[in-house]
């Protein structure tokens, strides 16, 4: 057997472990909280008070207009300064929570207005409330719309948690410079980390497609029921 195949072999089940433990909580805690975030962010733009509007856009502003590697390092190398000190795991959540919650507000922001005003009517017309409306028939049709960006950034998110290796979370990436420090075979290590990545996001884009489908699906039987 080669040794470059050996070393990959032998790397491999380090690699998965540290994608399972560290990579995969990472990526789907920060995009559930991130989407939280920015369902809130975005229904704030729409429909709140002004000042509220204002920190709103001001958080966007931030989030979408700084890299993200800098996001991290100001929380977790340049916040102790002010004597806060978090964890290296707590703060890559928390940066990564923040930057997909000002992405993915402006993707819901757009997927509710992108709804007719007349379904606003609609329901008020019938005696249903501002979250009743909200609920049961703004946010079903502006889901689907929402589906294909979100899940995008869900697989774009993935990838960018290899960042969180700058800040010494011991996910995929940092696990592959750890085994290259001893190795000495850059070259073969970073490759396999880039294939297991290319699975992984090869794995949900294969997910996007079926969901993609249902949603299209689930919108026919809606316009057809109208």
């Amino acid at each position: 057997m080669p040794n470059w195949l050996q070393l990959m072999l032998d790397s491999l089940p380090s690699l998965l472990w540290a994608g399972l433990i560290f990579t995969i909580p990472l990526t789907l805690l920060s995009f559930v909280l991130g989407l939280t975030l920015g369902l809130v962010t975005a229904v704030t733009r729409l429909f709140a008070a002004r000042p509220f509007v204002w920190l709103a856009r001001f958080y966007v502003w931030i989030f979408r207009g700084t890299p993200l590697l800098v996001q991290l390092f100001v929380i977790f190398y340049g916040l102790p300064s002010m004597g806060i000190l978090l964890d290296a795991f707590p703060a890559a959540l928390i940066g990564f929570t923040l930057n997909v919650g000002a992405y993915t507000s402006e993707i819901i922001r757009a997927a509710i207005s992108s709804v007719p005003r007349g379904q606003w009517e609609a329901g008020y017309s019938i005696g249903m409330s501002w979250s009743q409306v909200m609920r049961r028939t703004i946010l079903p049709q502006a889901t689907r719309v929402s589906v294909p960006p979100l899940s995008n950034t869900f697989i774009s998110l993935v990838k960018d948690t290899s960042l969180a290796a700058a800040i010494t979370v011991p996910e995929l990436f940092q696990t592959a410079q750890r085994i290259v420090a001893t190795t000495y075979e850059p070259l073969i290590l970073y490759i396999e980390a880039a294939l297991i990545y290319l699975a992984l996001s090869t794995v949900l884009s294969a997910l996007q497609d079926k969901l993609e489908k249902r949603f299209e699906r689930y919108g026919g039987y809606l316009e057809a029921r109208t």
